[in-house]
């Protein structure tokens, strides 16, 4: 997405360096000190998923790691660096819901090392790493702590689909009974006039009466961001990955409630999915669809308008949607990947290139939603557009990127954080998906595959 500027970290480099100069013309061996290693900020992300503890510093450090059983324990010396507030503000950091993390403490170990001791709430796989200065960040040392049995998408969505499913079928039921039949009811208050929104209706077979969409689709939603990138941030302070998270709650919740959908979400609080694990997410549950959430931005601030695109294999369609695709493919950057572990999903999946007819329905599927996004916002382009966007490289999922408004429009941005607008966004996209599937009624499921 466009160039961010980063809250803090300018300030404090600008401080830190005045700080400097001052005690190098007092002292050349207080100089020689004022060069260790300083951390400037602790960021921790809590999520079913993992939890992340993010240090960042101003120069590269020297760290070692291990593991330490009852209680269980993780460990971190860090070398030459100094022991600062930052550093002792750790422990008042973690949330007591925190899924894996039950206490954080730093403090001097000995001579030039700081020791890091978090004590885990259950046994975990602990991954430490650092990360180059990208974009408005510096140096980072990161420390990912995953649970020894990851939760499983489609465990986790067949334990959900009972619960669903229930008040589905007795809200059709009794709307299918007569007047005189049916229980009564509170009486809601009454609401504020609204217009009504024209879904279009569920088509029927002639011979059996039934839907098309006759079986339980399953739509995956990828609030884009998360975590160490905030994505797009507009004039007003808001950011991107606050908003996507906000209008794919709310675009789950409406899924959830046709008879025939559900959705799942490859993020549900504020934490970093790498890209590809995005895409594995969706084929882990065998999703009929793939829709990643964005808000748009741009360097100019009267840019506006909502957009759709899908993937391309022959490049972009035009200049801003290759802009746009190197923007969001360098999300791995800013998030954090560690590129150290391994991953043959990555390389077995992202690049194959027999998506053909994948990508011919992604265009299908973007042009139904680009119609209903049209009925509530500007369009900035007319068609759906291509490029090479990562998270949309599931070979077998028609998948879209829809940039729901420009977060950098000062109009815009307000609107991307007014609840109203957010319903409509939700609602354009739903009737989307439903003149999709009507056109294009889904086939049978096909058996897990190897890669998912």
């Amino acid at each position: 997405m466009s160039k961010r500027a980063h809250p803090s970290h300018g300030r404090r480099r600008l401080l830190h360096y005045a700080g400097a100069s001052l005690i190098l013309s007092v002292s050349p061996l207080a100089g020689a000190a004022a060069r260790l290693p300083s951390v400037l900020a602790v960021r921790i992300w809590p999520a079913a998923d993992y939890t992340r503890v993010t240090l960042e510093h101003d120069a590269p450090l020297k760290y070692t790691h291990f593991t330490v059983e009852n209680p269980d324990r993780l460990v971190v010396d860090i070398e030459g660096v100094e022991f600062n507030s930052v550093l002792d503000s750790l422990a008042r950091k973690v949330a007591t819901d925190d899924p894996y993390i039950k206490l954080l403490r730093a403090g001097r170990f000995k001579p030039g090392v700081v020791r890091l001791v978090m004590e885990l709430k259950t046994k975990v796989v602990p991954q430490v790493f650092e990360l180059k200065p990208v974009g408005e960040y510096g140096h980072r040392l990161v420390l990912d702590v995953y649970p020894v049995n990851p939760p499983d998408p489609l465990m986790a969505l067949l334990e959900g689909r009972q619960d669903a499913v229930e008040p589905a079928k007795r809200e059709a039921d009794l709307a299918a009974r007569p007047a005189d039949e049916a229980p009564a009811r509170a009486e809601a208050p009454p609401r504020k006039a609204e217009r009504p929104v024209e879904a279009p209706e569920v088509q029927t077979s002639r011979k059996s009466g039934k839907p098309i969409v006759d079986r339980l689709v399953t739509i995956t939603l990828d609030p884009g961001h998360g975590g160490e990138d905030p994505g797009a941030i507009g004039q007003g302070g808001s950011r991107e990955k606050d908003v996507t998270l906000q209008v794919a709650r709310r675009l789950k919740a409406r899924i959830d409630a046709e008879p025939n959908m559900r959705a799942v979400m490859t993020r549900d609080s504020d934490f970093f999915v790498p890209l590809h694990v995005r895409v594995q997410k969706a084929r882990r549950v065998q999703s009929d669809l793939f829709l990643s959430i964005h808000a748009d931005a741009w360097i100019k601030p009267e840019a506006r308008g909502s957009s759709v695109f899908v993937l391309s294999e022959r490049g972009a369609s035009s200049t801003q949607a290759r802009w746009l695709a190197q923007r969001e493919n360098e999300a791995d950057l800013i998030g954090g990947v560690n590129v150290g572990a391994k991953d043959p999903f990555l390389a077995r999946t992202l690049f194959d290139l027999s998506q053909t007819a994948t990508i011919n329905d992604s265009l299908k599927l973007g042009k139904y939603l680009l119609g209903e996004l049209g009925s509530i916002n500007t369009l900035h382009k007319a068609q759906v557009e291509q490029a090479g966007f990562a998270v949309l490289k599931a070979p077998d999922i028609p998948s879209a990127l829809i940039e729901t408004a420009f977060i950098s429009n000062p109009e815009e941005e307000r609107r991307l954080t007014d609840d109203a607008y957010q319903e409509k966004l939700a609602d354009a996209i739903v009737r989307g998906i439903r003149q999709y599937f009507i056109k294009h009624p889904p086939g049978p499921k096909a058996r897990p595959s190897v890669l998912g």
